[in-house]
């Protein structure tokens, strides 16, 4: 039986058994975009997470179906939504490349891995209301380096972007 411990904005707090986990109170699930540029630049973004009191790097990502109005919202369209909010890139193509949980032990939320290719750039990007999220384009050749110095700066590398990296390389060989 589960027992709701508490219920937020954005998260559910429950309690089955001797387990204790968290569930989105809004959305379906979540969406991260491996977006590469024709030119082979990877699209990351950096922004100041509260959750670890640090700047972050990351891919794309968001929530789906979490605006009114989104019920049922496809997962491919959230990606897309994201994308551009958070980018200022659109995608001529959206291919899931997996999909599984994102933290298993703490809560039940399930992402979706998109690479999106075909790039065009339609806006600024930065992202919505309070978000504050600068866009980084690195190159493919030279973005373990990269990642490498920025970690050194103190900002917290998202293991996703490791993962997306893998998708991205086993493609080009």
């Amino acid at each position: 039986m589960n027992t709701v411990l508490h219920k937020g904005r954005f998260l559910t707090l429950i309690k089955e058994g001797h387990w204790e986990y968290a569930e989105r109170a809004n959305a379906t699930g979540a969406a991260i975009i491996v977006a590469v540029t024709d030119e082979r630049t990877v699209v990351l973004v950096e922004q100041y997470r509260i959750p670890v009191h640090a700047r972050t790097l990351e891919f794309p990502a968001g929530l789906i179906g979490d605006e009114p109005g989104q019920n049922g919202e496809a997962h491919a369209d959230a990606a897309r939504r994201e994308l551009i909010e958070e980018t200022g890139f659109d995608a001529e193509r959206m291919d899931i490349l997996t999909h599984g949980p994102a933290c298993s032990g703490l809560g039940s939320e399930v992402v979706t891995l998109f690479r999106a290719s075909g790039l065009r750039r339609v806006g600024n990007g930065g992202g919505v209301d309070k978000e504050d999220i600068t866009v980084h384009e690195v190159p493919l050749d030279g973005v373990d380096a990269w990642l490498e110095a920025k970690g050194k700066d103190g900002v917290l590398v998202d293991p996703k972007v490791y993962a997306g990296l893998y998708f991205i390389q086993r493609a080009a060989t």
